[in-house]
C-alpha cells in the first residue's frame, strides 16, 4: 500500500518515490503527498517526471483494491515499474482545497446541525445541513470570522476504532459513516472549536483560512439546507 505521507503533513508539496504499479494510464507509488478524491475533497492534479519522462497528473483516486491512483494525461507514457519518480503538486489548487476544507469545519461549528452532504472545490464549496430553521447570512458569516480571527490551532490525532463506537456523538455526518476495519481514524481537532473524523487536509491555523464569504443558501427539502462558502480574495 502507498505511504500517504499527505496525513501527517499536508504542507509537503513534493516527494521522490519508486513505481510499485501502472493499471490503465494510472501510476501507483510506494509514497505520494497527493491526496486521493473522497470526503467531497477533490483529487489533487500536479506533475510526475523520471529519468527521461515527465507527465502530467490530471486526477488522484482510490482503485478498487484501496491503492492511490495517479492519473497521468492521456497519450503519456508512464514510468515503468521500479523507476524513481519525483511528484511535485498543483500547490496553489491545494492551499485552497485546504482552506476551503478547514472553512467547512468552522462552518460546521457555528451550524451545529447534522451533515446530510458536501463539496470542497477552490472556488466554491458547500455543506448541506439536516434543518429547517433560516439562515443569517450574516450572523453565521460574522461568527465564522471570528473563529478565523481567533488563530486556532488546528492538529490531527488518531482513534482505535473501538474508541469512535464509544463516542457516537463524534460523527457528524449522517449519510456517510467514517471508514473502519484498518483498526483506526483520524480525528480533525480545531483546538475548543471542532473535532470529528476527517481524513482530508487541513490548514495549521484557522488563520490561514483568510476571508470567507457566505454565498446562496438553498432550501433542498423540508429539512435539508444547502449553504454555500466562497474565499473572498
Amino acid at each position: 500500500m502507498t505511504d500517504e505521507l499527505f496525513r501527517d503533513d499536508s504542507y509537503l508539496k513534493e516527494c521522490d518515490a519508486a513505481v510499485t504499479g501502472v493499471d490503465a494510464g494510472a501510476v501507483i507509488l510506494d509514497r505520494t503527498v497527493f491526496y486521493p478524491m473522497g470526503g467531497g475533497q477533490p483529487g489533487d492534479i500536479g506533475s510526475m517526471s523520471w529519468t527521461g519522462g515527465s507527465a502530467a497528473i490530471i486526477d488522484t483516486r482510490y482503485g478498487d483494491d484501496g491503492s492511490i491512483l495517479h492519473i497521468i494525461e492521456d497519450g503519456a507514457s508512464p514510468p515503468a515499474i521500479g523507476v524513481d519518480v519525483h511528484v511535485r503538486l498543483d500547490w496553489d489548487r491545494r492551499y485552497r482545497h485546504m482552506r476551503m476544507h478547514t472553512a467547512m469545519h468552522l462552518l460546521g461549528a457555528v451550524l451545529k446541525y447534522g451533515v446530510t452532504g458536501g463539496n470542497i472545490s477552490a472556488e466554491k464549496s458547500r455543506l448541506d445541513f439536516d434543518m429547517e430553521d433560516t439562515v443569517d447570512k450574516e450572523a453565521v458569516g460574522s461568527a465564522m470570522a471570528k473563529l478565523i480571527a481567533a488563530d486556532h490551532a488546528v492538529n490531527c490525532r488518531w482513534i482505535t476504532d473501538a474508541e469512535l463506537d464509544a463516542q457516537p456523538e463524534l460523527v457528524r455526518t449522517m449519510s456517510v459513516q467514517p471508514p473502519r476495519g484498518k483498526g483506526k481514524v483520524r480525528l480533525l481537532e480545531i483546538a475548543g472549536v471542532d473535532l470529528q473524523p476527517c481524513g482530508g487536509t487541513h490548514l495549521r491555523s484557522t488563520s490561514e483560512v483568510g476571508k470567507v464569504r457566505i454565498g446562496k443558501v438553498e432550501k433542498k427539502g423540508r429539512r435539508n439546507r444547502r449553504v454555500n462558502i466562497y474565499l473572498d480574495d
